[in-house]
């Protein structure tokens, strides 16, 4: 009598598996996944799911198939579950979804799903989300971020630098300060042979900054650890807070959410100041038009203090108090340099005598004078473009010009005395 061994083969290894409270509820897409993986895949709950994905056995599965209707929106906190269990695992998450609410499906793509088919499932849609999650994932330039979409600097900080701190303060709401503080800069980062030169932008109005917004840039967590932690501050971690507004000018925004403008000490600032004058050489810092505990520790470190206003009485009105406030605590009033923003043509004689008049009555030099705009800024900011980009022949953009150059002037003749 003679035996021969039976062969048996090892089960073929599970390469995907669908997610739901009931697959039967989606027939196509079972008929999909056989198509596409013959046995090689499988079906779990959602409890069960989570179980999976935390056992070895689910290592190496290429992805999930997370299938959901309205009537799983209840449960999406375990959908939820599922995806970062998943991504744990670095397991791609498509997402199949029958009448789901928008909220509900922005929300599971936020948590980290990569793709997404509606149901029922149109012709080859399954077909296709399948091959673009076989994709390798593109290789990423140094530098970008992510969590952003943005791009953090990638240069190596070295504390080499000793930057000008160029703070700006609006004397009233609305005069043009963070307009003037977020172009000023880009003209800094675009002066010519400044190659090597690093400009970076601070935004230190914690409730309404939104240099973010006139550079197009997203906020970073990242920035409210650094103001609530600035004792643990050294240069990577600044540099890894910012972001780089077309790879020229470093950008540390505001942060997302509204702030006490006393959560931050004059040592924090002090220490976020000292930390980037290290490391750039110019440091534009947007303040907010209210002054706080910390506007002296800004104002002392400050090369020169830009206060802008206009050629009205409330601007004038607040100039008064804020030098009388300067004086009464014997600070470097100084380095105070008046802008006034929006000023009248050459032609308006009458305006011309109101701006020499207002500046007699309140013994102070306007010594830059900024035309106005008009609608080609308003565009700019609403855009998220400096007006160099939108505008280059604009008049504004052709005195900040002027006035980035007579700034870099300054800084290289002091760079070489220093020599």
């Amino acid at each position: 009598m003679t035996s021969k061994a039976t062969v048996q083969s090892d089960p073929a290894p599970i390469l995907a598996c669908t997610i739901s409270r009931d697959v039967q509820r989606f027939d196509l897409l079972i008929d999909d996944m056989e198509q596409e993986l013959g046995e090689a895949w499988g079906d779990l709950n959602f409890e069960d799911a989570l179980v999976f994905l935390k056992q070895p056995d689910s290592t190496g599965m290429q992805f999930v198939a997370i299938a959901v209707d309205s009537e799983d929106e209840s449960e999406l906190s375990k959908m939820n579950d599922v995806i970062k269990a998943a991504k744990a695992k670095k397991i791609k998450v498509l997402l199949i979804a029958n009448q789901v609410s928008p909220s509900v499906l922005h929300q599971m793509l936020k948590l980290g799903a990569d793709d997404f088919v509606p149901y029922p499932l149109p012709e080859g849609a399954l077909h296709d989300a399948i091959e673009r999650l076989r994709k390798p994932a593109p290789v990423m330039p140094e530098g970008y971020d992510p969590e952003t979409g943005a791009f953090n600097p990638v240069f190596k900080p070295k504390g080499d630098r000793n930057g000008v701190i160029l703070p700006v303060h609006g004397m009233a709401g609305g005069v043009g300060a963070t307009t003037f503080a977020a172009n000023l800069a880009w003209e800094l980062a675009l002066t010519p042979d400044t190659d090597g030169m690093r400009v970076c932008v601070i935004d230190l109005d914690l409730q309404f900054g939104s240099i973010a917004t006139y550079l197009d840039l997203p906020r970073k967590e990242a920035v409210l650890e650094i103001l609530t932690d600035t004792a643990s501050i050294d240069a990577d971690s600044l540099i890894k807070s910012m972001l780089t507004f077309n790879d020229k000018l470093h950008v540390f925004t505001a942060p997302a959410d509204m702030l006490p403008l006393e959560m931050v000490s004059p040592e924090d600032v002090g220490r976020i100041l000292d930390t980037a004058q290290a490391n750039f050489d110019f440091v534009i810092v947007d303040m907010p038009s209210t002054v706080v505990a910390w506007t002296e520790a800004v104002l002392t470190r400050a090369h020169v203090y830009f206060a802008l206003l206009e050629l009205d009485l409330r601007s004038a009105q607040n100039i008064l108090r804020f030098v009388r406030a300067l004086k009464a605590e014997a600070l470097p009033h100084d380095k105070v340099r008046y802008v006034l923003n929006r000023a009248p043509k050459f032609t308006d004689l009458s305006a011309k005598a109101r701006v020499k008049r207002m500046a007699e009555s309140l013994d102070i030099d306007i010594e830059v004078q900024l035309p106005d705009g008009g609608e080609q800024v308003t565009q700019a900011n609403d855009h998220g473009l400096p007006i160099a980009e939108s505008a280059g022949k604009n008049p504004l953009r052709k005195e900040l010009q002027k006035l980035a150059k007579s700034l870099y002037e300054i800084n290289k003749s002091a760079e070489s005395a220093k020599a």
